[in-house]
């Protein structure tokens, strides 16, 4: 990616979604092109089932949700060594991800695939049906819709990041 991008979270993660597709991947790969440092390839292939509402079923929350709340909580969540840290779980990890979810409600009034896609593109897409997935593309899911979808929320977690981040080195 352009270094600009790298100073950009929301046109880093329009982009990838643009070129790439598969809003979750994109938000994780927009995610570490702005923080580099963060860089995990586990987290990355671990957000492959989870775009177009899981598994493309557009049932299930969007996918630039999922991939910005599990960079969220690789940098913020408990570890496994200290899965008994209830506080740091509740603490972190499930604000942030409220948070999250609230930025959705507050732009799509949802946070499910089939429904913004109700709001942005007019109407429910089948994505395993080849007609419907083109008739998807057709719409602009492509171009503009979905890449929009992921550079908010690439936008809203690497606000996130940057607060927590210095929140973190304030202490």
């Amino acid at each position: 990616m352009e270094s600009n991008t790298r100073r950009d979270p929301y046109r880093s993660g329009f982009e990838f979604e643009k070129k790439y597709h598969g809003c979750a991947q994109c938000s994780v790969a927009a995610l570490y092109t702005v923080f580099p440092e963060h860089t995990n390839p586990d987290v990355f292939r671990a957000a492959s089932g989870l775009g177009g509402g899981v598994g493309l079923s557009c049932k299930g929350h969007c996918g630039a949700l999922s991939g910005a709340v599990m960079v969220l909580s690789q940098l913020f969540g408990r570890e496994l060594n200290a899965i008994e840290d209830l506080e740091k779980k509740r603490t972190y990890a499930f604000r942030l991800a409220n948070e999250m979810v609230h930025h959705f409600i507050a732009e799509f009034s949802t946070i499910i695939c089939e429904e913004i896609h109700d709001k942005l593109l007019g109407r429910r897409f089948d994505l395993w049906d080849p007609d419907d997935k083109q008739s998807f593309e057709d719409a602009g899911a492509h171009d503009p819709h979905c890449p929009s979808v992921v550079g908010k929320a690439v936008q809203w977690a690497s606000e996130l990041i940057k607060r927590e981040s210095k929140q973190t080195t304030d202490d």
